[in-house]
């Protein structure tokens, strides 16, 4: 949408007050509003009865007496400043007495003017007051629209944060200051998080539709809760920690945004999901064993149906082989489920692998995996398991062997079960490695393709994170993280570094005017355009021009 400079010069609404009632008509009646581009909206004799009629009329401008009978002036203009500080306030006053005029500026008054004033007087204050209140609404809707675009960025900082917290276990002074920098209160009483895969059911990486406008109502749910923090973790699962006062309320509020969720997740039919719930904590400092636990329910989706959120407290009652005692003689390839340990290596993160390797291990049986010989068949099955996965996606077997190593050595890993499990996350851990190296190989091209894309349309004023990443026929998620990874920079910096670029070549090298050259990079706005420059450039356009011809 292109935005005029002459969207904020809207009427602007002036309130008197003032208890001479010669002063007051003549004030009213001398001044032809409307032909001045002002509204007249209310008058009073003095601040007790003027402060309601101000509540109720809501005027930019408040012209004031300073000493009045019931409340005066001075005392109106601090409760006015406290309850509706983007009023702006002329004082009116016969006294030209250096403590009125210093209490006057404490209090935030605009303007301050000494009786008598004339009516021409009054409205060149006024006026310029008028031009004032443009001027800040102009910044403080380039600085919304400046927010909107830099979305991107913001929940790339959000993300890091989440993953501190998670992994390092921050100080709260570190929280606070940290959570400060991007605008996230996480100061409560008690917590709980919640984590969620969502993906189309084909393919976890596809661009849907529907997909996305999943997820849209979702983030409409969550935004603007203060109850609720959302982030975007590996892998695209979701995580969203739950606060609040009590851990009373923690339960009802849990509950609350799993049934909302459950209702927008189930009226899709080509996505699926599962989610996982950690357990209550009271401290920040715990949020990290909520999250390993909410990690480790989400794990389950390899052994269970999906379309469900499991609480991680209750965890082994979703593990339908926890309890189940397999007799050697009844294996079988189907009973130790490979389908399992394919479905986690196609979709697994490196985060999940002890997760999924205890629940493996349990679904073989406490008896079972007692026995060195029984824990020698199954990690051989795995290592097929893996070996073939690899081929599936390119690997050669001579590579492979490379990569895992043979069985010479088996027999000192299946001396116990701990050096058995850690063998089996270790092969887990490198061909998930090897596998998102193939994947982000992979994507180079998808980047690569990406990047020619905002390079040819950077000029397009609808050109977003959404519409690229539809180009490449990718999620937008998915294409903001990989993206990411392999530029260093968020789409947005891309896109506005990429507009810059040409911004100052065709300042340096054209006789284009300012507004000119914004429009031939994409801000149909030229406010907008200026805005961005000098936000980034840390220079005006003309600044720049005149800088750069100097030299």
């Amino acid at each position: 949408m292109k935005i005029e400079y002459g969207m904020w010069k809207n009427v602007k609404r002036v309130f008197l007050v003032e208890d001479e009632i010669i002063m007051r008509e003549g004030i009213k009646n001398n001044i032809d509003w409307e032909q001045e581009g002002f509204q007249f909206v209310g008058e009073a004799s003095d601040g007790e009865l003027a402060y309601p009629m101000i509540k109720s009329t809501k005027p930019d401008i408040l012209i004031t007496d300073i000493k009045m009978p019931f409340m005066d002036g001075l005392e109106l203009s601090r409760m006015v400043k406290k309850d509706f500080p983007n009023i702006k306030i002329i004082i009116l006053s016969g006294y030209s007495e250096f403590d009125y005029a210093k209490q006057a500026i404490n209090i935030g008054v605009t303007d301050y003017l000494l009786k008598p004033v004339s009516s021409s007087k009054l409205i060149e204050a006024i006026k310029k007051i008028g031009e004032m209140i443009n001027k800040e609404m102009e910044e403080q809707q380039l600085l919304e629209k400046y927010k909107k675009e830099m979305e991107e960025n913001a929940e790339h900082e959000k993300q890091r944060f989440f993953n501190k917290i998670i992994k390092n276990k921050l100080s709260l002074a570190k929280v606070v200051e940290d959570g400060n920098r991007i605008g996230v209160d996480l100061i409560a009483g008690a917590y709980n998080v919640l984590l969620l895969k969502i993906n189309a059911k084909e393919s976890p990486y596809e661009y849907s539709q529907n997909l996305i406008t999943t997820l849209q109502k979702i983030n409409k749910l969550l935004q603007n809760n203060q109850d609720v923090i959302k982030f975007e973790c590996d892998n695209e699962i979701l995580a969203i920690i739950i606060k609040a006062d009590t851990e009373e309320k923690i339960d009802l509020l849990m509950s609350h945004y799993c049934n909302r969720l459950r209702e927008i997740l189930d009226s899709t039919t080509d996505t699926e999901y599962f989610g996982g719930i950690g357990r209550k904590v009271t401290r920040i400092s715990e949020l990290q064993d909520s999250y390993n636990i909410a990690n480790k329910a989400v794990s389950a989706r390899y052994f269970t149906e999906m379309n469900q959120i499991v609480n991680g407290m209750e965890f082994s009652k979703f593990n339908p082989y926890s309890h189940e005692v397999i007799d050697m003689e009844e294996i079988n390839s189907e009973k130790m489920n490979q389908s399992f340990i394919n479905k986690f290596l196609k979709n697994g993160t490196k985060d999940e692998i002890g997760s999924f390797s205890s629940e493996y291990f349990l679904s073989i049986g406490s008896v079972n995996i007692k026995s060195m010989l029984f824990r020698q068949y199954i990690i051989m099955d795995i290592y097929f398991c893996v070996t073939a996965f690899m081929e599936s996606i390119g690997y050669s077997k001579t590579k492979t062997v490379e990569e895992f190593g043979d069985f010479n050595k088996l027999n000192q890993i299946i001396v116990s079960i701990e050096k058995s499990k850690e063998y089996v996350e270790l092969l887990f851990f490198k061909a998930l490695n090897l596998r998102d190296a193939i994947s982000m190989k992979k994507y180079e091209d998808t980047v690569k393709m990406a990047y020619e894309y905002i390079q040819e349309n950077y000029d397009k004023d609808d050109i977003s994170l959404n519409t690229v990443a539809a180009s490449v026929n990718i999620s937008p998620t998915y294409f903001s993280a990989i993206f990411s990874q392999e530029t260093g920079h968020t789409f947005i910096e891309c896109l506005t570094q990429t507009r810059m670029n040409k911004a100052k070549e065709l300042l340096m090298c054209s006789n284009m005017r300012t507004a000119e050259i914004g429009y031939e990079v994409g801000y149909k706005d030229s406010h907008y355009f200026s805005y961005i420059f000098k936000k980034t450039q840390l220079c005006t356009p003309k600044e720049y021009r005149t800088r750069g011809r100097s030299n």
